[in-house]
């Protein structure tokens, strides 16, 4: 396939772009070294802005390589529903009263776990939670987990390496623990309806294995953690022990529950959106602040992820399209760590005449490696916007979240190719 010379552009500054993620870091490293331009580093710092800025950049570019107009169209042709939706269910995901009713089920869990309560509230964090991604989405249970695990897991007195290891099997359990549906998890919602895959199919064939790795992950996580946490169990059980009136959990569960039906549908999910906020703001003592900024950041990420992955189509799809099943497992696993696995997973569903088997291994691969980084996998931005400031320097590196991903994604990997 000849590429044009705008798609040569995009991938360019898509390799930019990826550069510009590994050196997160260190900008915000430069903030404190540079006081004075300290707001500029900052801001090249945040990886939920790197890939928006790039595509802010292409957007540019093909304005001077071809005409404004066609920048323009090219923007408006993009679907952004993915990071609307994200933006949505995060926030709703992450009130008070949804946050509530999962702790409560946590809490009543840790009991009867014979563990300590802590290290009992962490593997329910690591393991329950994303496979819940399947029922409630995998956005909404990255959130959910992140905010459980923040208190406990990412405190001072835990060293940087057992962070990453379980910020590593966080992304990773979280990417295949929403494969137990047709309608969770970004990279199967891209294929399902070109390959008529239902929730029976997806439990079946994807499922099983995903509810093994997530459990083997969490527990192998939790168990090098155990020595570190020693949070203030009061201080962390008081989270628990904040009740919401069960009309107004219902009020949420309910809307959360029709933002998730209509997933695909911007004016719906929006509509109830809209409805949220004003019932938030009805019932604001029984809020907390709503994750706005993080959300429209993280939509943000996700939306220059969409502008830019769009011209990438040239160099991926002959590489999917040539690959036998066991290398196209291999490929996907290793080109998801480099892309979304969504846009991993839609080019391959154009490819014709693709076997059942190459199919499968495709969304395995792209599942399985989900965690390597920061943009493998859509809810991964979340979860880095939630926790980076339990790091230093408030920020995380990808070189770190590489390693401590290694470990989960081989196990995801071996369960998905049994």
């Amino acid at each position: 396939m000849r590429p044009e010379p705008i798609e040569l552009i995009a991938a360019c500054l898509f390799a930019a772009a990826l550069i510009h993620t590994f050196a997160a870091k260190p900008f915000e490293r430069l903030s404190h070294r540079f006081p004075r331009h300290a707001g500029v580093f900052h801001l090249f710092g945040e990886v939920e802005v790197v890939f928006g800025f790039w595509a802010m950049v292409l957007v540019i570019a093909m304005a001077f390589a071809q005409s404004a107009g066609e920048a323009l169209a090219y923007a408006e042709s993009r679907n952004y529903a993915d990071p609307l939706f994200v933006f949505v269910v995060m926030v709703v995901a992450g009130s008070r009263p949804v946050l509530a009713t999962v702790r409560q089920l946590i809490n009543m869990m840790s009991q009867v776990i014979p563990l300590p309560r802590l290290v009992a509230i962490t593997w329910l964090g690591l393991a329950v939670v994303p496979l819940m991604g399947s029922l409630v989405t995998e956005p909404a249970a990255m959130t959910i987990a992140a905010l459980m695990l923040s208190p406990i897991a990412f405190t001072p007195q835990v060293p940087e390496r057992a962070k990453y290891v379980v910020l590593g099997t966080l992304f990773v359990n979280v990417s295949i623990g929403g494969t137990l549906t047709s309608y969770a998890a970004p990279p199967v919602l891209m294929v399902v309806a070109t390959w008529q895959w239902d929730s029976a199919y997806m439990l079946a064939t994807f499922g099983w294995k995903a509810i093994i790795a997530v459990v083997i992950n969490a527990s192998v996580a939790t168990w090098l953690l155990r020595k570190h946490l020693q949070a203030d169990e009061r201080v962390v059980l008081r989270q628990f022990a904040d009740p919401v009136p069960w009309a107004v959990v219902a009020a949420h569960l309910t809307l959360l529950t029709g933002i998730v039906l209509f997933a695909h549908r911007p004016v719906a999910f929006l509509g109830l959106f809209l409805l949220f906020l004003g019932f938030a703001r009805a019932y604001e003592r029984h809020q907390d602040p709503l994750l706005i900024k993080e959300a429209l950041l993280v939509a943000f990420f996700l939306a220059g992820l969409v502008v830019l992955g769009g011209l990438q189509r040239w160099w991926l799809q002959p590489i999917i399209s040539n690959l036998e099943p066991s290398a196209l497992f291999v490929g996907a696993l290793g080109l998801t760590a480099v892309t979304d696995n969504a846009a991993l997973t839609y080019l391959g569903s154009l490819v014709q005449g693709m076997s059942e088997e190459a199919k499968v291994m495709l969304v395995a691969g792209a599942v399985a490696g989900g965690g390597l980084t920061v943009i493998a996998n859509a809810p991964n931005p979340a979860g880095l916007a939630l926790l980076k400031h339990g790091f230093s320097d408030g920020a995380i590196g990808a070189g770190g979240l590489l390693l401590g991903a290694i470990g989960p994604t081989v196990v995801a990997a071996l369960l998905m190719l049994l």
